[in-house]
This record gives C-alpha cells, sequence and structure tokens, in this order.
C-alpha cells in the first residue's frame, strides 16, 4: 500500500459535478457572487480537497499496517509526534494534531511507517477524536496481537477555537489502553514520560 496521499476518495471523483454543483449553490446561499474571480474555480477546489482530505474511506485501515514480521523483541515499541489533520464530523471544521502509539509486541511487529500510515488512514475522514483514538488502539489489537497497545491523541479542534466557545489554544487529549498496558501502571507511565521527552 502506498501512502495515503497516493490515494483519493473515489466517490468524490464518481461525484464530481453534483459536489461542484452543490458547492456553488451553498457559495450563493452564504451570500456570495460566485461570478466573481476568486470563486469560479473554487467549487473545483474543493472537490479536489475533499478527494484528498477524506482519501480514508478508500482504504481499509487494517491494510494500513501491511505486512507485519515475525520478531522475537517484546520490549516497547513507540512512534511518537505522527501529524495528523482531521474533519469533525459536527461541524465539518478541521482539528489536527500528534498521535503517539506505544505497544509491546509478542512476535508480531509493524514496519514503522506503517503506523503513520494507519493513522492517516483513520483520520482522512469525518471523525471525532475519541473514535480516532479508540480505532487506532483496536486495530493494532487486531492486526498485531500485541502484549498491549497504548494510544494518545492530542487535538486542537477549530469548531472550537474559531467558532462556538472561541477558546484557541486549547487542546483535547485522549488515551486508549489495551492488555498490558492496562493492569501494569509502571508501563503506562514509561510510555507516558517517553512521549513527553
Amino acid at each position: 500500500m502506498g501512502g495515503i496521499k497516493d490515494y483519493v476518495n473515489g466517490s468524490v471523483t464518481a461525484n464530481r459535478e453534483k459536489i461542484e454543483y452543490h458547492v456553488q449553490k451553498i457559495l450563493e446561499l452564504i451570500g456570495e457572487d460566485t461570478g466573481r474571480e476568486g470563486l469560479l474555480e473554487t467549487p473545483a477546489r474543493v472537490t479536489r480537497m475533499y478527494e484528498e482530505i477524506f482519501a480514508g474511506y478508500s482504504v481499509d485501515p487494517r491494510e494500513a499496517l501491511g505486512v507485519t514480521f515475525d520478531e522475537s523483541h517484546e520490549e516497547l515499541v513507540i512512534v511518537k509526534d505522527i501529524v495528523y489533520y482531521s474533519q469533525c464530523e459536527h461541524h465539518m471544521a478541521p482539528f489536527f494534531g500528534k498521535v503517539h502509539i506505544g505497544y509491546i509486541p509478542s512476535g508480531r511487529i509493524a514496519g514503522l511507517s506503517k503506523l503513520a500510515r494507519l493513522v492517516e488512514a483513520v483520520t482522512r475522514r469525518l471523525q471525532v477524536q475519541e473514535r480516532i483514538t479508540t480505532q487506532i488502539a483496536d486495530i493494532m489489537t487486531e492486526v498485531l496481537n500485541p502484549h498491549g497497545v497504548m494510544v494518545v491523541v492530542e487535538g486542537e479542534h477549530l469548531c472550537m477555537c474559531a467558532r462556538g466557545v472561541k477558546k484557541p489554544g486549547s487542546k483535547t487529549v485522549t488515551s486508549a489502553v489495551r492488555g498490558s498496558f492496562r493492569g501494569n501502571p509502571a508501563t503506562r507511565a514509561e510510555f507516558l514520560s517517553l512521549i513527553k521527552e
């Protein structure tokens, strides 16, 4: 599987004319002059953007982990600071931040870049941060069957920062804990300490 950027949302491509039409109608309904120079190509640009930012619908996140490998390493593996961009399903406003993934293998490992691809496959769709966190942990558990998984997601949500309560700079942090991380406070503490460094 290539990077998520190699994929486009096929439903958007198949419905390009309809989406462009509706984007133009929305612009008109908010009071814009769709005939002015700056907006002439906006419906087409928005449609091309949708192909990219919603590419996750065209990818099975489980396949994002790709080929896994037999490996006897059974110590903590962490990939931290994986940057993501997503769209809030409640307002269709962007939210973005970082994902930190730690797992303790039980004989199977994934290529490190595959964890970043998993994040892309899960986040490039309409989402909520809580679901992103849970899905990543559950897919890691299902595909790799590790001793334990811990996922921490940090996010800044424009639906909260730029509208509504208007609290820019506020961050949301969510976590999901599976397997040995759940029952071992020392392992959780090690993970949390290492992602803060």
